[in-house]
């Protein structure tokens, strides 16, 4: 049986830890920023981690 094919929106979105979880950048942070305040989109900038729930299904798409 051939090798899964990593799937590519996912390979652009995700990265992983040294630790081995998954990294992802905030949703909301690219317009509509006028009404969002500072603090907000100060928070946005940063990277957060895939919930543990979904790193199995984000795992498969990353082809391992």
């Amino acid at each position: 049986m051939p090798k899964m094919k990593t799937n590519s929106g996912a390979k652009k979105r995700f990265g992983r830890t040294a630790s081995g979880r998954l990294k992802r950048k905030k949703a909301f942070a690219k317009h509509i920023l006028t009404k969002k305040s500072p603090k907000r989109k100060r928070d946005l900038r940063k990277d957060t981690l895939v919930h543990k729930s979904d790193e199995k299904r984000v795992k498969r798409l990353l082809g391992g």
